[in-house]
């Protein structure tokens, strides 16, 4: 069945409804319906699962071969334990079998399709089809309100008619990516029957540099090479880049979620990220090891930085003279500051550019077994729209993957 039919008709009952078509309402669904529920998913997009077709760059990184709640941002950070281990990376790799889906790892553990993230949306098109799941699409919510019976809790008022259900998934995602269609829906649902909501914000996302630093460094945008970052308790190490607005690249993607969860109750409310910019060695031994060369300290560094970027930090700092020109103490502080670069950004380049969001529903309203509210019965919250918010890496498909299937099992 296309997910383009006709829709059923206005006035239909469902033992559930899924709000959102994505990865996590889709797995939800499938799994709904083949337990034998009868199951209606709901998006307002035309085209399915837009947000899995475009990432990785239309390969999917599906998931990442080293999934731990260490590799999760929440405001209550066990929360995401249970459903990782109930539905693992083994598991979708067992799905993906099923289908004959190839697929290749890469770099730090993440797993890519080998031809199409399409592979991934037919496969979840297919198990939805197994279970005999409904489609509205596209269909504009225009509301949603309480029922007054336990089997029709929820009346959704729809641009196809009225349905009721029993149990109501909202798989609605965050605000990441505007431009294929990102809204608060899930959060206003969650406001509206009283559930607490962690504010949202941009995360995975370039880091934008205030005019006086920016000044100095946007004449090397484009420039990338590799570094460790760290911020709060984030710690990686990956390309760092720089370009027209601040810096980006897969280390600062990482950090970024740090930076902006730096009012969560791990963080240690840095302002600041700090850039080691020797991250396979002793600095301080290596520049023992040049302190009597006549070479400027700038082309020295041009030997494990770009030369580019080794003048421009030299030169802001009035150290690009000669190596043997520096005194002990100073080749101290040289070290110091190449194994700290410490860098305030001052914001981000937004939702449109942000891989994912931070904050959403706060999951200390929901049980971490079934994803279902706990002062709202019937009522289920699954994938992004959560306060859950993975690395970058095929963690934030693991946790789509997994709170849905635990949403499914209950529903």
């Amino acid at each position: 069945m296309n997910p383009h039919t006709k829709p059923p008709a206005a006035g239909t009952h469902f033992d559930v409804i899924v709000i959102g078509a994505g990865a996590a309402g889709m797995m939800c669904a499938a799994q709904a319906g083949q337990r034998g529920r009868r199951v209606l998913i709901l998006d307002h997009a035309a085209k399915l699962a837009e947000k899995i077709r475009i990432s990785g760059g239309g390969r999917c990184n599906f998931t990442n071969l080293t999934v731990g709640i260490a590799n999760y941002l929440s405001r209550n950070p066990q929360f995401c334990r249970s459903a990782l281990a109930r539905f693992t990376p083994a598991d979708f790799l067992d799905l993906m079998a099923r289908y004959g889906i190839p697929w290749h790892e890469r770099e730090h553990g993440q797993l890519f399709c080998d031809d199409s993230a399409q592979d991934i949306i037919d496969m979840l098109r297919t198990e939805c089809e197994n279970g005999d799941v409904r489609w509205a699409m596209p269909c504009t919510l225009n509301g949603v309100t309480a029922g007054s019976t336990p089997e029709a809790r929820f009346l959704l008022d729809t641009s196809h008619g009225r349905f009721s259900c029993e149990s109501l998934v909202v798989a609605t995602g965050g605000l990441s990516i505007p431009k294929i269609g990102a809204s608060p829906l899930g959060y206003r649902i969650a406001e509206q029957f009283g559930l607490a909501i962690v504010p949202p914000k941009p995360a995975l996302v370039p880091l934008t540099l205030p005019p006086e630093e920016l000044a100095i460094y946007k004449e090397l945008a484009g420039m990338a090479f590799d570094a460790v970052a760290e911020c709060g308790t984030g710690h990686f190490r990956e390309n760092l880049l720089f370009t027209h607005r601040g810096l980006s690249g897969p280390v600062i993607l990482q950090v970024s979620s740090y930076w902006q969860a730096r009012d969560y109750g791990d963080s240690d409310g840095s302002r600041q990220v700090v850039v080691n910019l020797f991250p396979a060695e002793d600095v301080r031994a290596w520049l023992g090891e040049r302190a009597r060369s006549k070479t400027l300290l700038s082309n020295l560094l041009a030997d494990r930085l770009p030369k580019r970027f080794a003048h421009a930090w030299c030169e802001q700092r009035g150290w690009n003279r000669p190596a043997n020109q520096f005194n002990p103490k100073e080749l101290d502080a040289i070290a110091a500051a190449l194994a700290g670069w410490t860098i305030t950004p001052n914001g981000t380049l937004g939702y449109a550019k942000a891989e994912v969001t931070l904050g959403g529903v706060d999951t200390r309203e929901l049980s971490s077994k079934t994803m279902e509210a706990r002062k709202v019965p019937g009522l289920y919250f699954v994938g992004e729209v959560m306060d859950v918010t993975g690395h970058l890496g095929g963690y934030n498909f693991q946790w789509a993957w997994a709170s849905g299937y635990a949403a499914g099992q209950a529903v």
